[in-house]
């Protein structure tokens, strides 16, 4: 069985309220709702905000003195058709949701239950959702990296799928986390989330970076390569997009992969994968995402 290790295991991501992200820039959204309509939602229904956590109307001034009674929670939907049915294997069979759900349930204060969930989703795609309290991952998005690292030639593409599943979970969860805490975000919602995730996997244990994080970031930007090399020239809809086209994903992967721990991720400069002239900077580059999520998460953080 696949398992998390180090803190690739402590990981989060972070973007704007709701998404659906997938693996590529061709996922779509899963809710048609727009922002306007998630906040009227949220005021219908009384789901206080984490500066709210205790539903009496008014911010509470310090996290410290709140109450986090929230627990996160698993459930795997049923499987139909071939796809949903290997990506559910793939997800029972490593407990991948409960490792997930373990790791957020000993990092972070929740200010309600949350479903973690797996569904057949008709599309490689997964998605936060603020109605429902959940973040859904798609059976679908398992089984297409598992015929990605398997096309790729990976010794194992188990492991190589399970570290791009967990990269993805920890994105949607970014979109949950500046949601119920209503965290400041700027930039691309996306690649906000790109950025907290990979800062999260990457957080030092004992102050070194677990070997296996590194390498969870690294199959995560080889998988944005194999899909820009599927969806081939960059068009407009590509660049109007909410998502960075793949290619930029992919070398953004990298330099932070670098930026964190550049003797462990040395092999991307030294094998051509990153351009020397991006990897100059990406020390700096890497020092200013972390201390910017470390200001932000700070407050709601269990360890």
């Amino acid at each position: 069985m696949v398992g998390i290790s180090g803190h690739a295991g402590a990981a989060m991501a972070f973007a704007i309220l709701l998404a659906g992200c997938g693996h590529g820039s061709d996922a779509k959204n899963e809710s048609e709702m727009t922002t306007m309509e998630i906040t009227t939602a949220e005021v219908v229904s009384g789901t206080p905000t984490a500066t709210d956590v205790n539903g009496n109307g008014t911010p509470d001034a310090d996290p410290a003195d709140q109450d986090w009674p929230g627990t996160m929670t698993v459930v795997l939907e049923d499987a139909t058709s071939p796809e949903a049915v290997r990506g559910r294997e793939f997800m029972e069979g490593n407990n991948l949701l409960q490792q997930l759900a373990d790791d957020i349930n000993q990092t972070l204060k929740l200010p309600y239950d949350i479903t973690l969930k797996a569904s057949e989703c008709g599309e490689p795609n997964d998605y936060w959702s603020t109605s429902e309290r959940s973040i859904t991952m798609c059976y679908e998005d398992a089984t297409n990296a598992l015929d990605v690292f398997t096309k790729l030639g990976d010794a194992d593409p188990e492991q190589s799928a399970f570290d791009t599943e967990m990269e993805a979970f920890y994105h949607e969860s970014g979109h949950m986390v500046v949601n119920i805490y209503d965290l400041p975000a700027t930039g691309r919602k996306e690649d906000v989330a790109d950025q907290a995730s990979t800062y999260l996997l990457l957080r030092p244990v004992d102050g070194k970076i677990d070997a296996a994080s590194i390498n969870a970031v690294k199959n995560t930007a080889r998988l944005y390569k194999d899909s820009s090399e599927e969806r081939g020239e960059v068009d407009d809809s590509a660049l109007a997009d909410a998502h960075t086209p793949d290619r930029a994903r992919m070398y953004n992967f990298e330099c932070w992969a670098y930026g964190a721990d550049p003797d462990q991720a040395a092999d991307l400069v030294t094998d051509g994968l990153l351009p020397e002239d991006r990897a100059e900077g990406c020390q700096d580059e890497y020092e200013k995402l972390a201390h910017a999520w470390d200001t932000l998460l700070g407050p709601y953080l269990r360890t």
